[in-house]
């Protein structure tokens, strides 16, 4: 029996970028997740090598003999500093967790999905945990005022090239097939 739309019950209905990639580069559903996961890994792969460097250097921080002489407004800013780069960490590796549980579950499309969302929020989390770093150094070397402009040029630089600008294009850019 088929319904309206010329569909059976119970056909697969896939969504605009899958029936482009299916028609475009002849994937099946499965090799496109399978790619998409492996885009995925190679991204998250270089990020956290760099949040994981960020990390090691806030630890030891405290450590430093110039440490005691932070005011308690940058004390502050370091725990948010450190805590938004260790939140970044557990979301750039979450889904390497989310895969090895959910693996052989045929689980894939969940995880990609939920890996993107990981890998958004780890993302801005290190752009905060970056934008902070930033604000303590530069205070500590050229004061209060030089601290938050570093911070506040590195924040809106964060926000153009990792959030409107991708934004923006996407927004302005159409489907091949509708260009």
């Amino acid at each position: 029996m088929m319904e309206s739309s010329g569909r059976r019950p119970g056909d697969v209905v896939l969504s605009d970028d899958a029936a482009w990639n299916q028609d475009a580069r002849g994937e099946t559903e499965t090799e496109r997740l399978d790619r998409n996961w492996s885009t995925l890994i190679q991204e998250l792969r270089v990020v956290q090598t760099g949040v994981q460097f960020l990390i090691s250097a806030l630890l030891i921080v405290p450590f430093q003999a110039s440490f005691a002489t932070l005011s308690t407004p940058l004390r502050v800013l370091y725990l948010i500093t450190l805590c938004a780069a260790i939140g970044a960490t557990v979301f750039l590796v979450a889904p390497v967790s989310w895969h090895r549980i959910l693996f052989r579950r045929h689980r894939l499309g969940n995880v990609v999905a939920a890996a993107h969302r990981c890998a958004m929020a780890g993302i801005a989390l290190l752009g905060i945990s970056l934008t902070g770093a930033v604000v303590l150094v530069v205070s500590m070397v050229a004061g209060t005022l030089g601290g938050l402009l570093a911070g506040a040029t590195v924040a809106v630089l964060f926000l153009v090239a990792w959030l409107l600008a991708p934004l923006l294009w996407r927004g302005s850019s159409a489907p091949a097939e509708d260009r």
